[in-house]
């Protein structure tokens, strides 16, 4: 079963991009972000969205 959320390392290396970037998408609205407790973890559909708009750029 794939996973419906990663964390922020996890999005980071699946994007080739740094932890920081990860966190300016989540303030623009661009990667939709969960809280759970302390843990920000982030979709895996609005992972592959991004993914997919930056690889048409």
């Amino acid at each position: 079963m794939e996973p419906l959320a990663l964390s922020i390392n996890d999005t980071a290396k699946a994007l080739g991009v740094g932890r920081s970037s990860v966190y300016a998408l989540i303030k623009s609205g661009g990667l939709d972000a969960i809280k759970i407790g302390r843990r920000t973890l982030l979709t895996t559909e609005s992972v592959r969205r991004i993914a997919q708009s930056r690889s048409l750029a």
